[in-house]
């Protein structure tokens, strides 16, 4: 399902820190199938503010914290089962650590998918220290910028500071290396916006780390997102 040889150091950038901007990640066939059935089951929504970010969308889990099962296998279709279980693949484990410099191989990884319906954003921030490396991955068929939902690389926690923008098109993505310099937000999706904002972020981290996203006895109810689709 996806196309490993785009995950390559050749994609790494140093401005304004270590990141890389990739395409191209699937067939157009492939592309079309994750595009046109991404769940929209087993949700919750996540809101809040904290000493560094505001933060509003609906999260879903596909691969827990350090395990390489599938959550809720049933109601994916085939096109995302491989997605999952390529995510899970040594090869990309060695594509990520080609591309980051970090050895990934043995570091747990969390994979999370993500609606952003209108009004919803994630303020500029860095990821928390236990992250490593995060690939933000996107499923929108097409995606004007001016409706917002852009991932957004930050010269600095002002989110006006902005050194490059992703849509967030299907086959697009970026990966992020955790540092004390690795400022980035998703704008905010403009109210009246006909269709969700759609990701996903595998995530490697330290060992020994625990889920930001689902803590220990996390008890939220989960639901269908009723998003039109682009």
């Amino acid at each position: 399902m996806i196309d490993m040889r785009q995950i390559s150091p050749r994609a790494r950038q140093t401005t304004p820190y270590d990141w890389a901007a990739i395409s191209n990640l699937y067939s157009p066939a492939d592309a079309d199938a994750l595009a046109s059935s991404f769940p929209h089951n087993y949700f919750k929504t996540v809101s809040g503010k904290d000493q560094e970010k505001v933060y509003d969308y609906e999260a879903r889990a596909l691969v827990p914290m350090g395990q390489n099962t599938i959550m809720y296998a049933e109601d994916l279709s085939e096109a995302w089962q491989a997605l999952a279980r390529d995510l899970c693949s040594p090869a990309y484990r060695e594509a990520m650590s080609n591309l980051s410099g970090y050895d990934l191989m043995n570091a747990p990884l969390e994979v999370n998918l993500f609606h952003y319906g209108p009004g919803a954003s994630l303020g500029p921030h860095v990821d928390l220290m236990t992250k490593l490396v995060t690939h933000a991955v996107y499923f929108n068929k097409s995606w004007d910028a001016k409706e917002g939902g852009c991932l957004t690389i930050l010269r600095s926690s002002n989110p006006e500071d902005v050194a490059a923008e992703i849509l967030p098109i299907v086959g697009n993505s970026a990966v992020i290396i955790r540092s004390e310099k690795s400022w980035h937000a998703v704008s905010r999706v403009v109210d009246g916006c006909n269709w969700s904002r759609r990701s996903l972020t595998a995530t490697f981290y330290h060992r020994r780390a625990s889920s930001s996203m689902w803590l220990p006895g996390d008890a939220t109810p989960l639901h269908r997102v009723n998003a039109a689709d682009m």
